[in-house]
């Protein structure tokens, strides 16, 4: 939808070009999840330095000199420091974000140690491996991910990266809650699940750009109380980018379509733009079944 809607703004129609964007943008999430992952390595790295720093220092105090190591010694964060799954993807991706911008990761290990959520885990007398577990979540999750600084950077390191952000995120969540001490239990995903699903984004974005007139024409009589010109630029990609589905994608029904473009319409378009769309690819889909003019078949549609 952004590729398509980029195209338009730009009046380009060097298509090649905004494929070729398109793919990098979508193979990039996986930088961006090995990023937002080894800031966790990363975070517990610094604590080991400060903690090496503090108990070298001339005057120590007694804290200084035998400190609390719990989240140095955290099963999970060690555990991301051992995984080898981790540590291959971000030499073969040439990840160093943080060696080039450690500022950022002090802050993040500054907001962590003044947290609630940190004291109440240190002062612990005892703390089970769920606790211990459930802690990197939550720091994670209530203070990573959330950290505006760390949103601005990956913002202006990576436009594209502004949708992607929580996505990966709920995926590092899910991941780390089935975590376990063992250094392998961590894989890094890929970023697409079969070949078939990699070439379904280039083929919609191709066959939405290549049939621009035939898709138009399936939904512009269907709007007579809508001046075209007034529709919202994102509403007709949203509608031409379904009824391409509708038209060219026979196993994937009609309902899981509208279902993924009104979500769509919700996030990125006017107030009423979902109920506008909704309307259209409902009366769209009587016109095709009335007219027998598709036939859909597959998976979940029987």
């Amino acid at each position: 939808m952004q590729s398509i809607y980029a195209m338009h703004q730009s009046g380009s129609d060097n298509l090649e070009k905004q494929q070729k964007f398109l793919q990098v943008s979508l193979e990039n999430i996986i930088d961006l999840y090995l990023i937002l992952l080894s800031s966790l390595v990363e975070i517990r790295k610094k604590e080991i330095e400060y903690i090496d720093l503090a108990q070298k220092k001339h005057l120590a105090t007694s804290e200084e000199r035998n400190p609390n190591l719990r989240f140095i010694n955290n099963p999970i964060l060690v555990a991301l420091d051992e995984s080898n799954s981790l540590h291959s993807a971000l030499e073969k991706n040439k990840i160093n974000n943080w060696q080039s911008n450690d500022d950022t990761i002090l802050m993040l290990l500054q907001d962590i140690k003044k947290s609630e959520l940190f004291q109440k885990y240190m002062a612990k007398k005892t703390v089970t491996f769920e606790e211990e577990r459930f802690f990197v979540v939550d720091i994670f999750s209530e203070i990573i991910a959330p950290n505006e600084k760390l949103y601005s950077y990956l913002e202006d390191f990576k436009l594209t990266w502004v949708d992607d952000i929580p996505v990966v995120n709920t995926l590092i969540v899910k991941q780390l809650r089935h975590m376990t001490a063992d250094a392998d239990s961590i894989k890094v995903p890929v970023a697409y699940k079969d070949e078939e699903d990699k070439e379904f984004s280039i083929s919609l974005f191709r066959k939405t750009v290549l049939n621009d007139a035939e898709l138009t024409k399936e939904f512009i009589d269907k709007t007579p109380n809508w001046d075209f010109e007034r529709i919202a630029e994102l509403d007709t990609i949203i509608l031409k980018m379904a009824i391409c589905e509708f038209l060219k994608y026979p196993s994937i029904p009609f309902k899981v379509t509208i279902n993924e473009y009104l979500e769509l319409a919700k996030e990125y378009s006017t107030p009423k733009s979902s109920i506008f769309i909704n309307g259209i690819l409902d009366n769209l889909v009587k016109h095709f079944q009335t007219n027998n003019k598709i036939n859909k078949a597959g998976r979940g549609l029987i």
